[in-house]
């Protein structure tokens, strides 16, 4: 396929926690009995399966601190208490379900070994509902203390997890480049939520998508991206495990509401294998400048990131609604797609809080590069700065619309930038 490849770098290594077994755990917690072997059977929501062995024994709830001696002061290493806690969740797997929650108490928690809080290597188990539950944000904080930060992270779920949550938690990277989340699936992991939880400090991904099929249907609601990425928040298409790169065209549904996109620079979703992807409400802010060149993004921050990788043909599409961006300075973007199909939407979005500055008027925050199957653009009742830069790709040029929208650096004759023959502005006012 013709055209720029997205860079595939950052994968992760293979290594894991030694974590204790959840018969061990069952027998430290008072009036517990050691769990019964999980179940190996396969997801399938088509039907509801044969019930079969015996419920696990042993604690539906168990309590990082009191149950598996975490101390939370954010000074001692609590890594083996929290793999216990996932140890034991692992093992009470019944009939493919999980029946533990891991509840987290306000505290601050030091974690050391990379894999500790979930720890899901090879496809070894095939699983659906594990829930991770915080006291809230700033109140349960996970500091992710690794001693080398290259392909470290946090969580790994290898095609084994569905429908696995996190609820009030905060995440920090402690060691600058850690990860939080490497997930890799040919149809098993996914289902993710997290309801506000919080990033913070200096990350390599947050988390980075691998595989060739699903990894889909992820949702976060009320959360703050805060810290700053390396690479970007959520990277969709890692190919570091994936048996064929061009089947990498199953990451679909991804939904961001009322989200406060707070960071220091870096990107907040790149999707080089297309996607659907809907983020509503918010404010989404870059507050600083990398540090130095990336030789994949020069100095830019983007906040949605689509370059064109080789892949079967896959959805490919984006919707933004009711989000007011910031735009500081030229080298923060809010759109940079090079799609080949697809759709691109964005409804009642605001990014002119700083187009009185000088810089505004030459800045170009939305990019476009277009082929002959698009993507097709529209932007409705928008509030717009600078201009929008469109590079036609091969015959037939850009397809955009622009309707009731307010652009508040340029008149629509010199609002676009490069191959403009085929936008259209419809009820637009200008400068």
């Amino acid at each position: 396929m013709a055209g720029r490849t997205s860079p595939s770098t950052g994968g992760a290594n293979r290594r894991t926690v030694l974590a204790g077994t959840a018969a061990a755990l069952a027998a430290a917690l008072s009036g517990c009995d050691p769990a019964a072997p999980a179940s190996r059977q396969s997801s399938d929501d088509a039907a509801a399966p044969a019930v079969t062995g015996h419920k696990p024994r042993g604690k539906d709830v168990i309590d990082v601190v009191a149950d598996c001696g975490a101390k939370g002061d954010g000074r001692t290493d609590d890594s083996r208490a929290f793999a216990r806690a996932y140890s034991y969740a692992a093992d009470r797997v019944w009939d493919h379900v999980g029946r533990t929650v891991i509840d987290v108490p306000a505290g601050t928690y030091l974690i050391r070994k990379p894999n500790a809080l979930l720890n899901a290597p090879k496809g070894e188990l095939k699983a659906n509902g594990l829930r991770f539950r915080g006291a809230g944000k700033r109140m349960t904080q996970l500091r992710f203390a690794p001693p080398e930060p290259e392909n470290a992270y946090l969580c790994r779920n290898e095609d084994s997890w569905a429908n696995v949550m996190f609820e009030q938690l905060g995440f920090v990277s402690a060691t600058p480049g850690a990860s939080f989340f490497y997930s890799y699936s040919t149809g098993q992991a996914q289902d993710y939520r997290f309801t506000e939880c919080e990033w913070t400090g200096e990350w390599t991904y947050g988390l980075a998508l691998d595989g060739s099929n699903t990894n889909s249907e992820m949702r976060w609601d009320a959360c703050r991206v805060g810290g700053a990425y390396r690479k970007a928040f959520l990277y969709s298409g890692l190919s570091e495990k994936s048996v064929s790169h061009g089947q990498q065209d199953q990451f679909l549904n991804y939904w961001f509401n009322d989200m406060k996109v707070e960071y220091a620079w870096g990107n907040f979703l790149e999707f080089p294998y297309g996607g659907s992807i809907t983020c509503r409400g918010g404010s989404y802010i870059v507050t600083g400048r990398r540090p130095e060149d990336s030789g994949d993004y020069g100095r830019t921050s983007t906040f949605f990131r689509f370059p064109r990788g080789p892949h079967h043909d896959s959805v490919q599409r984006f919707h933004a609604e009711d989000i007011r961006f910031e735009v500081r300075d030229p080298d923060t973007v809010v759109i940079d797609c090079a799609w080949d199909s697809g759709t691109v939407h964005f409804n009642d979005c605001d990014d002119t809080a700083n187009a009185f500055k000088t810089f505004a008027g030459g800045s170009s925050p939305h990019r476009y590069r277009v082929g002959p199957q698009g993507p097709l653009v529209r932007y409705d009742s928008c509030q717009l700065s600078g201009q929008h830069t469109y590079e036609q790709d091969g015959g037939g040029g850009p397809r955009a619309r622009y309707d009731m929208c307010r652009l508040r650096n340029h008149s629509p004759r010199d609002f676009i930038k490069g191959a403009g023959d085929r936008v259209k502005f419809v009820d637009c006012l200008g400068s």
